[in-house]
């Protein structure tokens, strides 16, 4: 029926998308809906699912767990059709602003796409009708131009006491400029080692070859251990039942380790590095490094020692130069030479 709008204008009501299939039976079973539905790639799947898992709670009106508690915090059961509720886009707002508090821009605007994403795809499928996301606003993100460690950092992280698998994953890593979660799917028989290379399944699905150098190449074969299949870098412990096939380590029955704990595991022990002069007693309530700046290290090096763009593309795996251009800024070690070299003073001291 034809209504009238409040200053006389005719309205049409809002035409309701006639569902494609049924509605999944909870929101946890919507979002493996869209993860596999949607053509999300296996390299993106486990950030969206975090993404999706922590937007669960809130779409269920609760805050979002963080720190230790959130792992392994299994999310509120609801149905999908639950997002619909005309209550809801106020309290998400109350609860996004509260995380937004919490977290750094670039996670909260990263995880706010990628629901905003999910919820578009369960509108197309006529699952739910509105989006509660409308008014949350992204937050401004200004450029940090500190990510890339500087050269005396990294010469650091090698020093550092730590199992072979850590030593191996950070040289892989930083020698091959990849993504962190593309080096974890990588299979031992993924791997070329005699040629230094590696096949991964990159961001968008695409297969591609990763490159190291002689650090990752010395430390490999200690690491594999003879294995001829599985995954290469392992947890400390049998898998779990229930675990997928492939994520498991035929020979040892150990399951492929995970980015969570990866991050959790490098942040941890980087946490003076990253801090210097903090004492013993602060350390455990201070942040350590990420694993992505590795690779925003390694071609942030590359751009110092003078690689040309059309290198940095294919190392980097970078569409456009437009998104190369955050990494190739040099860091605060070649700045420095850059004017020491160029001192007057300097100059007539080593004449």
């Amino acid at each position: 029926m034809t209504e009238i709008g409040s200053e006389g204008a005719l309205r049409l009501p809002r035409a309701r998308v006639v569902p494609l299939s049924a509605p999944p039976s909870s929101y946890t079973a919507a979002v493996e809906r869209y993860l596999t539905g949607a053509g999300i790639a296996k390299s993106s799947a486990r950030i969206y699912r975090i993404s999706l898992t922590t937007w669960g709670w809130m779409l269920a009106g609760e805050s979002a767990p963080t720190g230790p508690a959130r792992r392994g915090a299994k999310p509120p059961v609801f149905p999908v059709a639950a997002i619909d509720d005309p209550a809801l886009p106020e309290v998400l707002a109350e609860l996004a602003a509260a995380r937004a508090d919490e977290m750094d821009a670039d996670t909260v605007n990263r995880e706010l796409s990628i629901a905003r994403k999910a919820i578009g795809w369960w509108q197309r499928q006529g699952w739910i009708v509105g989006d509660p996301t409308i008014g949350i606003e992204r937050r401004p993100a200004p450029p940090d131009r500190t990510k890339a460690l500087t050269e005396n950092q990294i010469a650091a992280l090698w020093r550092l006491d730590v199992p072979l698998r850590e030593k191996t994953f950070w040289k892989m890593l930083y020698e091959s400029a990849a993504r962190a979660d593309e080096v974890l799917c990588l299979n031992v028989d993924d791997l070329y080692s005699q040629d230094k290379r590696g096949k991964i399944t990159a961001k968008g699905g695409a297969t591609e070859w990763i490159h190291w150098q002689s650090g990752t190449a010395q430390l490999l074969p200690r690491l594999i251990a003879r294995r001829p299949r599985g995954p290469l870098f392992l947890t400390d412990r049998k898998a779990p039942a229930g675990t997928p096939t492939l994520g498991v380590c035929p020979e040892t029955g150990r399951a492929r380790l995970s980015y969570r704990r990866a991050e959790e595991i490098f942040e941890e022990n980087t946490r003076l590095l990253a801090n210097p002069l903090a004492s013993p007693g602060d350390i455990e309530d201070l942040d350590g490094f990420t694993l992505h700046r590795l690779r925003h290290s390694a071609l942030t090096h590359d751009a110092e020692d003078g690689t040309s763009t059309p290198m940095l593309l294919a190392r980097s795996r970078h569409a456009s130069v437009r998104s190369l251009e955050r990494y190739a800024r040099p860091g605060v070690d070649a700045v420095a030479r850059h004017v020491s070299e160029r001192d007057p003073a300097a100059r007539r001291r080593n004449r």
